[in-house]
């Protein structure tokens, strides 16, 4: 089915509002006005997109899902050195990332993550916005835009180091997308990568400071 040029326009300004509201709000209830985020975006997606209704997860998937975002994740530990040395205040902001993570219970984020705001990002991101893109304006330039666009509404948090990262990591699972790689396998590296690079093993030590 195609997508209108209006309702991809529509898409990516409401999630701009949202991911707006989502970084601006009090930050003890960010993970709240994210899962929101997630429901409202993916939602949408599944509405708009019936085909999305019908994606499976088969092992293949789960195998290429492992194996990309171990690659983004190891993409991520040379960023995170280099964010460090060339950006003034990269550190701090690195640290600001993570202290999000203590504001709720560690398998409440991770049943977030992986049931909600994952799977939902590929929903809207991928399968809806770019995959509609790619559609109008080919395969290279309509993955471009969808990269633009999922690093465009980070701009909000005012967190640079932030834009920067969801840019790299937008690149990397718009490229493969872009590439034929199947939304199912997409969807098991978001889970997996949000999970390993947030909650299990971050790229910084900062991790062991703020659980103490």
């Amino acid at each position: 089915m195609k997508k209108s040029l209006p309702m991809l326009g529509f898409g990516a300004a409401l999630a701009a509002g949202l991911f707006m509201l989502t970084f601006r709000g009090p930050s003890k209830k960010f993970w709240d006005r994210m899962t929101g985020t997630g429901l409202s975006l993916g939602t949408l997606a599944l509405l708009t997109q019936p085909s999305l209704r019908k994606t499976c997860i088969t092992l293949k998937d789960i195998l290429l899902g492992i194996g990309s975002a171990a690659g983004l994740y190891g993409i991520f530990h040379l960023g995170d050195r280099i964010s460090r040395l060339i950006l003034p205040n990269g550190g701090k902001q690195i640290e600001q990332i993570y202290k999000l993570k203590c504001i709720r219970p560690r398998r409440e984020l991770m049943l977030r993550l992986g049931l909600v705001i994952g799977p939902a990002e590929e929903f809207f991101w991928r399968g809806f916005l770019q995959d509609g893109l790619m559609t109008h304006f080919g395969r290279f330039w309509g993955s471009l835009m969808g990269i633009a666009a999922y690093g465009g509404v980070h701009i909000a948090s005012g967190n640079f180091t932030l834009v920067g990262a969801a840019t790299v990591a937008g690149a990397f699972w718009g490229g493969l997308y872009g590439m034929g790689l199947p939304l199912g396998a997409l969807i098991v590296s978001h889970i997996i990568w949000d999970n390993l690079i947030f909650l299990i093993a971050p790229t910084t030590k900062l991790d062991e400071e703020l659980s103490a």
